[in-house]
């Protein structure tokens, strides 16, 4: 049973997460053989004031960009 673990930036939709769950699975069928029941994924958000990259956390990176 494949077990996937995903960390990302809180803020998607559960339609966005829904769907890149089902390709996932998908890809995992096609490519491992596996029953799409067999597997699991789970997916971790974090905060974006918890997430940092460039020394700027999530927030300020995307208030950067919009300038």
């Amino acid at each position: 049973m494949p077990e996937i673990t995903i960390s990302m930036a809180a803020g998607r939709t559960d339609e966005q997460k829904a769907g890149m769950m089902r390709d996932i699975t998908q890809a995992l069928v096609k490519n491992l053989g596996v029953d799409a029941d067999a597997v699991v994924i789970q997916i971790n958000e974090a905060p974006t004031r918890a997430q940092d990259e460039g020394r700027q956390d999530f927030v300020e990176r995307k208030a950067m960009q919009n300038k």
